[in-house]
Order: C-alpha cells, then structure tokens, then sequence
C-alpha cells in the first residue's frame, strides 16, 4: 500500500475514535511498556510528546518523570535535537508540538531507548511516518532500542517503501511475534531500527 494511501486511511480511522477510546488505549499500551524488562533498566529514554492525533504520551511521561530521565526532540531545519524533559520548559515549536527550551543538548547515542510515533507499521517490520523523515535521519546515529506504540489500525499488510533505511521488529498486543527483517543492503546492523510495537485490540 502507498504511503499517502496509508496516512489517509489512518487518519480517517483515529477520526472516529472517541476520548475515552483514546485514554484507555494509551493506558493500555504503555502498561504493557512498563512491563518490558528493557524498559526497567533503561534510565535516558527519547519519549515524543504527543500530538492530539497521536497515541497520547502524557500521562506516562508525568507517571515516570521522576523516575526516569525523559527527553524530548526539538525540530532544528531538517533534523532533531535531543534534550532533556522539563514541563516548564515546554514551548509550542515547529508543527505545533510542545518541544523543550535550552542548549542542554545530549547526543542520540546516549539514549538507550526510544518511544517511536507513526502512521502506521507492516508485517514485515516497515514503518510509515509523517513524511519528514526526521526519525529516519536520528536512527542513523543510534543504536538504542526503538518501541514502537499504537492502535490496532496502525498495522497493516504492506507498505510500499522501496529500499527503505531500516527495518523493524513488532510484536503483537498478546506478545505474540509479528515480524522481523533484516537490515537492507548498503545499512550498517548498528543503525538498524528494532523496536516493538503493542497494538491495542479494539
């Protein structure tokens, strides 16, 4: 399936979903987050601070912000700058996203997991964004775990990316094994993306 085919399709379907819809699939899926061993022993972990549309991040980053050292991406031109979670930083930047404050910039490489946004994500571990391609540019320099969160219309049978630069691996809502490819040709194993993905069930 075409990527703008996706994002509509997508877009129509979160269109129809109520808030408490919402509310209990974020529950939801970052309870499931919480469980993963990975998730106990990382402490730097790249969060994105959701978007109405998205599966919201907001009550988990306030749940863990005292126990884990949370940071957020802030557009700069074509990439992303990395910076630590500070609610009273938060100013509306590009995109119209909260997005910290500061120059107190760390590196990617220094993240040891990172909660991923998308469109959507296929069987075979592809990843649909918004078309940016900014996380595509920041898994380039890292090697940290990427896991990605969800509805259950979020994963569909096949998106057309050509040769695409990274690959996924997704696990279902039951724990159950999705998919899992290997790097493409011409891309270093170290800047692979791996992530799970836990999609809500309707």
């Amino acid at each position: 399936m075409k990527k703008e085919d996706i994002r509509r399709k997508i877009r129509a379907s979160k269109s129809l979903l109520s808030d408490a819809e919402k509310k209990s699939a974020a529950e939801k899926v970052f309870a499931r987050l919480e469980e993963l061993a990975a998730f106990m022993l990382s402490d730097r972990i790249l969060m994105y601070h959701s978007l109405p549309d998205e599966l919201s991040t907001l009550d988990f980053i306030a749940k863990w912000s005292g126990r884990k050292n949370f940071f957020l991406p802030r557009v700069n031109g074509v990439d992303l700058d990395i910076l630590p979670y500070d609610r009273s930083t938060l100013r509306l930047g590009t995109f119209q996203i909260e997005e910290p404050q500061g120059d107190n910039l760390i590196s990617i490489e220094d993240i040891e997991m990172v909660v991923v946004p998308a469109i959507a994500y296929d069987r075979t571990g592809n990843r649909v964004g918004r078309g940016k391609g900014y996380y595509v540019r920041l898994f380039q320099h890292s090697k940290a775990l990427k896991v990605g969160v969800g509805y259950d219309f979020q994963l569909v049978d096949e998106i057309d990316v050509g040769v695409g630069p990274f690959k996924m691996l997704t696990l279902g809502v039951d724990g159950s094994h999705i998919g899992q490819s290997k790097p493409p040709p011409r891309v270093r194993a170290s800047s692979t993306l791996r992530a799970i993905c836990y999609l809500l069930k309707s």
